[in-house]
């Protein structure tokens, strides 16, 4: 499988370049997290702070479970800089054919079409690449209506939402869980 999935402009006009991760992206990929966390976004990790030996763990395995195809990750760039990261990592035993997408922007670089080309390419690339994948869950944060119509806007619907379920800057949101089914017959 070729490195890099993608070289152009997404909507906006924005150049990216969007390939799998490798070991030389570890400190790139390690302020990439901290700077997310630090920011308490609408990722899990807020105010958390990762270390060189976390974030190399993370790398490695990472690595090795999309050469045995458990996962895709990928990395979005502009001008080299670290922009953006997804994944769709696939559940085991009973859910084997559920993948669990993810995907962060830095904020800089949001609204500017990273999110949305990224998304299609990493579920294009687990579509080819994770053979058992059926369906693609997430979870999205009540209080961040941009990424709950992104993923509308590509076909996600709800099946859920669990109320007061995530911590968010001190407050409790709702947390809505939303699907895509993807396999031929579903």
């Amino acid at each position: 499988m070729s490195n890099i999935v993608f070289e152009g402009k997404t909507e906006n006009g924005l150049g990216i370049l969007i390939r799998y991760p490798t070991e030389s992206d570890l400190q790139a990929m390690l302020n990439f997290i901290n700077e997310l966390s630090a920011e308490r976004t609408f990722v899990r990790n807020q105010g958390v702070v990762f270390t060189l030996e976390q974030e190399k763990k993370f790398l490695d395995d990472h690595i090795k479970k999309i050469s045995d195809k458990k996962i895709m990750q990928l990395l979005a760039f502009s001008d080299s800089k670290l922009v953006g990261v997804s994944g769709v990592d696939m559940k085991d035993r009973a859910q084997s054919h559920v993948g669990y997408f993810g995907i962060s922007v830095e904020k800089d670089f949001r609204s500017k079409g990273v999110g949305s080309k990224l998304m299609e390419i990493i579920i294009n690339e687990a579509e080819k690449n994770l053979p058992n994948l059926k369906i693609i869950v997430l979870t999205v944060f009540a209080n961040n209506p941009v990424a709950e119509e992104m993923y509308k806007k590509i076909g996600f619907k709800e099946y859920g939402r669990l109320p007061k379920g995530i911590t968010h800057r001190d407050k409790f949101v709702d947390e809505i869980y939303m699907y895509k089914n993807v396999g031929e017959g579903f």
